[in-house]
């Protein structure tokens, strides 16, 4: 656990920020992730416009997770044999070139459902490419022993993103129109494009000394010497499948509390605000002692909180549940996330953070496709209730199959790892 050296106590999250080259990547994110989640709501509210169909919202998550799936490693490998800041900026800047895009094909009422799903492939290949290698850089702009403070104020920095973007989002699209939420999300990539040039750290390239296939495998297999590191990711992976809800909520928003585009940018921005006051109250204080009990607890207040929200059929108590599973979200995020810096190797963390954003990203997404086929035979509220149950079962289904998990202590040293090729 990291400390003050003059004092002997636990350092705070926010310490972090004053790490110069830290502090311009986390100030940066704010804001790419800020256009990012109001890009979200314009797509899913153009979809809902285009055609009311909730299957075709469902669309919208499988359209997000086959990229992942297809580029997340390779964004692994490569975040872990070249340069992490090159690989960044590169894929921001092609980022900010489809948004671009997106808002010209609006202006000039040239959209459709096709070109959304496609320009959906391009975005999600393009994070799944640079989403690696922003994460293995956190080591090499901050000491060691400050990783778990880091990646509070990490998840800190997304969901205050979180609770701005859908709220941004919902209300220009009201006032604006779609366009220029599109527009607006190219120019937060500016920002993003700034601080990476402005960094003066320039971390070194390890040698590739495999091919792209070996390198795989290796992290395959460490992830195979880790069962608790995998169980996690595969109770992250679960819950989100059954309990992501993000696509129905213009739905919601229009049929089941009778609104807008401005109470759906409140429904979307609910989970963020209490993630925030989840990664306000993780960022204040030391390190979990035992991080994965930690993730498995916030599991099942989500699963309940989406349970409950799935049943009720008043704003204020949607919005309520809601935010509480924004919360224990925010929870269960900076505890699996510390617990795995905590016991991958530094030439493995690139490889790592695409497997686990692998299952972090595509759970919800895959998630959202089964949350729209659902809602089209039994309607959005048992739709959600159901996946909400089941995120719960999920959750005592793993701590029963992986003891080890809620047995972990921040404090046991990794395991070493190894791996011998078959060459």
């Amino acid at each position: 656990m990291s400390g003050d050296r003059e004092t002997g106590k636990p350092r705070r999250a926010y310490t972090t920020l004053r790490h110069r080259d830290y502090r311009l990547l986390w100030g940066a994110e704010i804001f790419s992730t800020t256009g990012s989640q109001m890009q979200r709501v314009a797509i899913a509210w153009q979809v809902y416009d285009l055609t009311g169909d909730p299957l075709k919202l469902g669309l919208l998550g499988l359209a997000r997770f086959v990229p992942i799936v297809i580029f997340g490693l390779i964004g692994g490998v490569l975040a872990d044999q070249r340069d992490r800041r090159h690989i960044l900026f590169i894929s921001q800047s092609l980022l900010m070139v489809s948004s671009l895009i997106m808002a010209a094909l609006t202006f000039a009422d040239a959209m459709s459902i096709f070109v959304i799903y496609a320009m959906t492939v391009v975005t999600g290949a393009l994070q799944a490419i640079g989403r690696p290698a922003r994460q293995a850089l956190i080591p090499n702009l901050i000491p060691r022993d400050e990783l778990a403070g880091a990646i509070s104020m990490n998840t800190l920095s997304f969901q205050i993103a979180t609770v701005a973007g859908p709220a941004i989002g919902g209300f220009a699209i009201a006032a604006l129109g779609l366009g220029w939420v599109y527009l607006f999300d190219s120019l937060t990539f500016v920002i993003t494009l700034a601080a990476i040039a402005l960094m003066h750290a320039r971390p070194a390239v390890a040698a590739a000394t495999q091919r792209p296939v070996k390198a795989v495998i290796e992290g395959f297999a460490f992830l195979k010497s880790s069962p608790i590191l995998l169980g996690v990711m595969s109770v992250d992976f679960i819950a989100t499948f059954f309990g992501a809800i993000t696509t129905l909520m213009p739905i919601f928003a229009d049929e089941v509390l009778d609104s807008g585009p401005g109470t759906l940018g409140i429904l979307l921005a609910a989970p963020a605000a209490g993630s925030v006051i989840g990664g306000i109250i993780m960022s204040a204080r030391p390190i979990a002692i035992r991080p994965g009990f930690g993730v498995l607890a916030a599991v099942v207040v989500y699963g309940a909180s989406i349970m409950l929200f799935g049943l009720s059929t008043w704003l204020w108590v949607s919005i309520f549940f809601l935010a509480l599973s924004g919360a224990s979200d925010a929870v269960s995020m900076v505890l699996r996330q510390t617990l795995r810096n905590l016991v991958t190797p530094n030439h493995l963390l690139g490889r790592i953070s695409a497997t686990h954003s692998m299952f972090a990203m595509g759970g919800p997404q895959l998630g959202e496709f089964r949350a729209g086929v659902m809602a089209s035979l039994m309607g959005p509220g048992p739709a959600v209730a159901i996946g909400g149950a089941l995120t719960i079962l999920s959750a005592a289904v793993i701590w029963r199959l992986v003891p080890g998990i809620s047995r972990y202590k921040a404090t046991d040293q990794p395991l070493e790892f190894q791996h011998r090729s078959s060459e």
